[in-house]
């Protein structure tokens, strides 16, 4: 069984490090949300903030945009012409899967500097994306709403979570090669 362990030593290191940062990320968000409850940012001040950042595009763009806190349900609702378009829930903030970006980019880490850089850079990109992402769905919903789920369901999804895939290969191709010595 050791030599399996040593044999796989990169592989066994990429694991823990991953399950680790994400399991460690994720606790962490989650003690997050749960001393959100009750907040003055309702439901919590990230996904509060991506729905008022959301409606400022929306309302830059010249499209009449209003946001409100939703009566039972802990999520912002979006107005676009006084009509309802969509519910900023948690899941919409781009906080789950910055975690999850984190956890694959740690699990590669090498230097210090050029790690936390490229941790940096790609949650601020996540982030960004992400409100262009529900600011294009709003616009989207409002045009053609028989498209809903295609564009809830598969393409939206697909840009945020396509772009952290093609952020992942970007860093997996400026890592720094490993030499036999560093190997063993």
């Amino acid at each position: 069984m050791k030599a399996l362990f040593v044999k796989y030593k990169s592989v066994v290191r990429f694991v823990f490090l991953f399950l680790g940062t994400y399991l460690l990320l994720s606790v962490g968000y989650a003690l997050y949300l749960k001393a959100s409850e009750g907040s003055v940012y309702y439901p919590d001040f990230v996904t509060h903030l991506v729905a008022k950042q959301s409606t400022a595009i929306l309302s830059g763009f010249g499209y009449p945009a209003a946001i409100y806190p939703h009566d039972s349900k802990p999520q912002m609702v979006l107005y676009l012409n006084n009509e309802y378009m969509a519910s900023i829930v948690e899941g919409c903030n781009s906080l789950s899967i910055i975690v999850l970006f984190i956890a694959f980019v740690v699990a590669f880490a090498q230097r210090f500097k050029k790690t936390i850089l490229f941790l940096l850079a790609g949650s601020v990109l996540i982030y960004a994306v992400n409100i262009v992402r529900i600011v294009i769905l709003v616009v989207a919903l409002h045009a053609y709403p028989e498209y809903e789920k295609l564009l809830h369901g598969v393409v939206f999804p697909g840009i945020i979570y396509g772009m952290v895939f093609l952020l992942w290969m970007l860093w997996i191709k400026k890592l720094d090669p490993i030499t036999e010595a560093e190997n063993d």
